[in-house]
């Protein structure tokens, strides 16, 4: 736990920044400020989450004096100057992703992070699941055997109709791929850290269910790892009725693993010879599962609760020096950037493309 001195400023006061303010409150931060879209609602919304400050703007926040950790929370064209802003001004930074709107501007970032010597994180949350951390370490021990084949989804249905909108759909504040850089750059993450595999080369088409609309609606990825195996992946926003469905499967010589975020108590194991099922029971995980188990077996842990692990993380860094293992930095944010600019491009060439490892 920290002491009461920690101070967090959270620049977005929307689903995310409420998100990000709990996360906070839990692991013993002071809430000191919040900035939104007007004065107005970051006053109401400071009245609502009990911070003690609400700014005039986001630009004010991340510069204030009596701040040691600043939340970005806001749309994504103002990722880069509110981050630079805040790691010139000498604060820790957790920024949301996409990072920036393109390569160069995660490339920025992260130059400005090392010359800042201050602690940045990425919510890459999906990664502080304890199955998801027990199914890292049976790859890394072997258990499964050496991967061939990696697939999955990511689906939601939020933006399923014609007039569902939001500033996501806008390429000038949201970037030029939507789906895939807001939850394809999820999944990519998620792979990578639970196999050890990067993403080499890809194939992928891009689609609208609406015509109007200027950014993707749903991706289809083709790909090959570093290790040899190969892949596929389908993002979507548009598939009716599913709300958050992030799935991994991962199969190998002896063994195929599954992970499905909307059932995050248990990860399937299956053989040859028949299949089983491992539970979110402390007694039954790892050490480096185990870890993140906050209830006893039976007492659901969910997505809160995976954010919640992700921001203690961040903090302790940036308290002690000390990085634990697995957290995301803006390296990460960089590397999301990267596939998502293979990614457009390949679809637009209609090519396979590298990916800078």
């Amino acid at each position: 736990m920290m002491n009461s001195t920690f101070r967090v400023a959270i620049a977005g006061a929307g689903f995310v920044g409420r998100i990000h303010a709990r996360s906070a409150r839990l692991a013993g931060a002071r809430l000191v400020g919040i900035s939104a879209s007007s004065a107005e609602r970051a006053r109401a919304a400071a009245t609502e989450l009990g911070v003690e400050h609400a700014f005039g703007s986001s630009e004010e926040l991340v510069t204030a004096p009596d701040v040691d950790v600043v939340h970005i929370c806001t749309p994504n064209h103002l990722h880069v100057p509110l981050t630079e802003a805040a790691l010139a001004a000498g604060k820790h930074v957790i920024c949301e992703k996409p990072l920036a709107l393109d390569v160069a501007g995660a490339e920025r970032l992260v130059l400005a992070e090392s010359a800042s010597r201050m602690v940045t994180a990425v919510p890459f949350v999906y990664r502080f699941y304890p199955l998801v951390r027990e199914l890292r370490r049976r790859v890394q021990t072997g258990t499964p055997g050496a991967l061939h084949l990696i697939h999955g989804t990511y689906l939601q249905d939020w933006l399923l109709l014609p007039g569902d909108s939001n500033w996501r759909v806008d390429a000038e504040l949201g970037g030029r791929s939507r789906a895939f850089a807001d939850i394809g750059s999820h999944w990519c993450d998620l792979v990578e850290f639970v196999t050890g595999h990067r993403i080499v080369q890809l194939c992928a088409d891009m689609g609208r269910a609406h015509t109007g609309r200027p950014t993707e609606d749903f991706v289809t990825m083709l790909f090959d790892t570093d290790r040899g195996a190969r892949g596929s992946v389908v993002v979507s926003q548009v598939s009716a009725g599913r709300k958050n469905r992030l799935a991994i499967e991962l199969s190998g010589q002896h063994e195929t693993l599954v992970f499905d975020q909307e059932a995050p108590e248990s990860a399937w194991i299956g053989r040859r010879d028949g299949d089983h099922v491992i539970r979110r029971d402390p007694g039954q995980l790892s050490p480096e599962a185990a870890r993140y188990v906050v209830a006893p077996g039976g007492h659901p842990q969910g997505y809160a609760d995976a954010f919640d692990g992700f921001v203690r993380d961040a903090y302790q860094a940036m308290r002690t020096g000390d990085v634990p293992n697995g957290l995301p930095r803006f390296a990460d944010g960089l590397r999301a950037a990267r596939i998502v600019q293979a990614v457009i491009r390949s679809a637009e060439t209609r090519t396979w493309q590298e990916v800078p490892v």
